[in-house]
C-alpha cells in the first residue's frame, strides 16, 4: 500500500505493532465516555497522524453502514489495514477489553444506586455532553468535505436529506442509507470516471 500524507505532504505515522494498537486503541476506548468519535479523530488524525482526515471521513462512514458499533468497525479496519487479521483482532481487544470491565464493574454499582435521583440526573445530564461532542466533531470535519467526490453543496445536501428522513420522517435507517447512500455513491462514481 502506497504511504498516505497529511495536509501538509508529511507521511503519516503507523502502529509500530499490534502491541502498540492494542495499547493505544484501550487507551482511546477507556476515554470515550459518552461516545468516542471526537476522541477517536483526535486520536487518530491529529494525535497518532495514522490517518488523514479525509481517509477518517471516508472509513468512518464505511464503519457507520456497518452492522455493529462504528469505532469497533473502524477500528477493524485499521487494524486490518497495518497488520491483517492479526491487527483486526488487536485492534478489537484494544476497543472492547478494558471498557468491558468498566461497563461490568459500573452495572454493578448503578445496580445499587439506580434509584437515587441525582443518579438518574447525573446520566440525563451526559445525554447533553454526547450530543455536544458528536457536533462538535462534525464540524471539525467539515473541511474534508472540499475534497469530497461530491463537493460540499451536494454533500450538505444530502446531509439535511438524511436528518429530515431519519429524525422528522422516522423512515428506518436501513432504508434511508441503502436510497441516499445508493444514490450518493452513483452520483460519485459518475463525477470520478
Amino acid at each position: 500500500m502506497p504511504a498516505s500524507t497529511d495536509a501538509d505532504g508529511a507521511p503519516l505515522a503507523r502502529p509500530r505493532s499490534c502491541r502498540d494498537l492494542f495499547v493505544s486503541l484501550s487507551v482511546l476506548a477507556l476515554q470515550g465516555f459518552g461516545g468516542v468519535l471526537a476522541v477517536v479523530q483526535r486520536e487518530m488524525v491529529e494525535r497518532k497522524r495514522w490517518m488523514t482526515r479525509e481517509e477518517f471521513v471516508e472509513e468512518w462512514a464505511v464503519a457507520q453502514i456497518m452492522p455493529g458499533p462504528n469505532v469497533v468497525n473502524l477500528s477493524i479496519m485499521l487494524g486490518a489495514r497495518y497488520f491483517g487479521w492479526r491487527g483486526s483482532l488487536a485492534a478489537v481487544a484494544g476497543m472492547l477489553t478494558f471498557p468491558l470491565l468498566v461497563v461490568l464493574a459500573l452495572a454493578l454499582v448503578y445496580a445499587e444506586f439506580s434509584a437515587n435521583p441525582q443518579v438518574a440526573g447525573a446520566l440525563r445530564g451526559m445525554g447533553a455532553v454526547a450530543a455536544g461532542l458528536i457536533t462538535a466533531t462534525g464540524l471539525k470535519l467539515l473541511p474534508a468535505l472540499r475534497r469530497n467526490a461530491l463537493g460540499v453543496p451536494l454533500s450538505a445536501l444530502f446531509g439535511v436529506l438524511v436528518f429530515v428522513a431519519v429524525a422528522w420522517l422516522k423512515l428506518p435507517l436501513l432504508a434511508v442509507l441503502l436510497v441516499l447512500g445508493g444514490i450518493a455513491c452513483v452520483l460519485a462514481y459518475r463525477r470520478l470516471a
